[in-house]
């Protein structure tokens, strides 16, 4: 017997010490966070980082003394030795101990968590303000002060390797399904405030090295702020269930030094003025038919397909279809501003004349459809700006 008590005791020695090596020495070498949450890299996301070690190591200590407890009352107070169980109804001195006990710990981890949410809730000054708009499914992001905006998407490897039928092996897409086309861009050590919203159903915003998310409600707008304190790419998604293609809507944050910031930003404005200017100059069919088919296959094959073969019912084919066959006016109208009842959403907020034109002109023209039909981006530009009905 005395034998078998000494097993006990020594396996329950073992494995205290063995947890205890574990904790203090194993754990703090894993640099990669496998099991751990990652520390971010804004004052958020460190904050949230120590709270939650704190909230750990208590939860690790209280553990030891409750199963310290419990097995040491096992091991020396079993029937086997002798004891008896004692007889008693209760004590009011251990019930006072062990309410006012937990209380104390508790308030002790309120009071860090609240600081946390306070910091995370309260807006400072910033310096630059980026509204993002959550669309199914991709994101919009304007730079307020600077009249710059643009929409991001899936990449199109990624969007490629997850279609139906694909002979691409998502494995040996880099960054499968957390790339996109094009990146939010911010700069470091820099107060940076986000207006978060929707266009049609609930979003979510979550870059986890920011320390934060935000819901993206469709007539509301959500707050955030961060200040990014190294550069590097960052990468997160839609944290809501938006639709059939919630798992397509990533998110690439760039963190730029403040003077790559800047030439970022001047490339940008340059952009958007170049951009203005081919609203407003006629385009060959060759030019549309190549720019059509980038949009076509961002935005469109997700549901169309990239072939145009569509996936019935919710989403028909453009192969024969009587709308791309039909009149111009009409496929314009669809594809600007939705149609009810069904998955086509509007597209006149989303995507640039240049874009809408040319995705237009590609329709009409490929899948074996050959009309020589064009479509200009000025007048869909026209269109936008009301001088100009769809129906042409």
């Amino acid at each position: 017997m005395k034998k078998q008590n000494t097993i006990i005791v020594g396996l329950a020695v073992l494995a205290a010490v063995s947890a205890a090596f574990w904790l203090l020495l194993v754990a703090p070498g894993f640099s990669g966070n496998e099991i751990n949450m990652p520390r971010g890299v804004t004052a958020q996301s460190m904050m949230n980082y120590d709270l939650h070690m704190m909230m750990l190591w208590i939860c690790v200590v209280i553990g030891i003394l409750v199963f310290s407890a419990m097995f040491f009352s096992i091991v020396l107070h079993r029937k086997s030795r002798g004891y008896e169980a004692a007889k008693f109804t209760h004590s009011t001195k251990a019930e006072i101990v062990w309410s006012v006990i937990p209380v104390l710990i508790l308030v002790g981890m309120a009071i860090p968590a609240t600081t946390a949410l306070v910091h995370m809730e309260i807006n400072p000054e910033t310096e630059i303000t980026i509204k993002i708009t959550g669309f199914q499914w991709r994101w919009k992001y304007e730079y307020l002060e600077d009249d710059v905006s643009f929409i991001s998407s899936l990449a199109s490897s990624s969007n490629a390797a997850r279609m139906l039928d694909s002979a691409t092996d998502p494995a040996t897409v880099e960054n499968y399904l957390l790339d996109v086309d094009k990146r939010l861009v911010l700069p470091v050590d820099t107060k940076i405030k986000f207006l978060i919203t929707a266009d049609d159903v609930i979003h979510s915003w979550w870059v986890p090295a920011l320390g934060w998310k935000r819901d993206a409600v469709p007539g509301f707008i959500n707050e955030g702020w961060t200040e990014i304190s190294e550069t590097g790419v960052y990468r997160g998604q839609c944290a809501e269930l938006c639709g059939k293609d919630h798992g397509f809507m990533p998110i690439v944050l760039e963190a730029k030094s403040k003077s790559d910031y800047q030439a970022w930003l001047a490339a940008m404005k340059r952009q958007t003025a170049d951009q203005a200017s081919d609203e407003q100059r006629l385009w060959s069919l060759a030019e549309l038919m190549q720019h059509g088919e980038s949009v076509y296959t961002t935005q469109c094959a997700a549901c169309h397909q990239a072939d145009g073969s569509g996936l019935a019912p919710a989403f028909p084919a453009l192969t024969g279809s009587a709308v791309i066959n039909g009149p111009i006016d009409e496929q314009i109208n669809v594809v600007m501003n939705g149609r009810a009842g069904t998955a086509m959403q509007a597209f006149s907020n989303t995507l640039s004349a240049a874009d809408i034109a040319a995705a237009l002109t590609y329709t009409r023209n490929a899948f074996g459809q050959k009309e020589d039909a064009v479509v200009q981006p000025q007048t869909i530009a026209r269109i936008k700006n009301g001088q100009l009905s769809a129906n042409l």
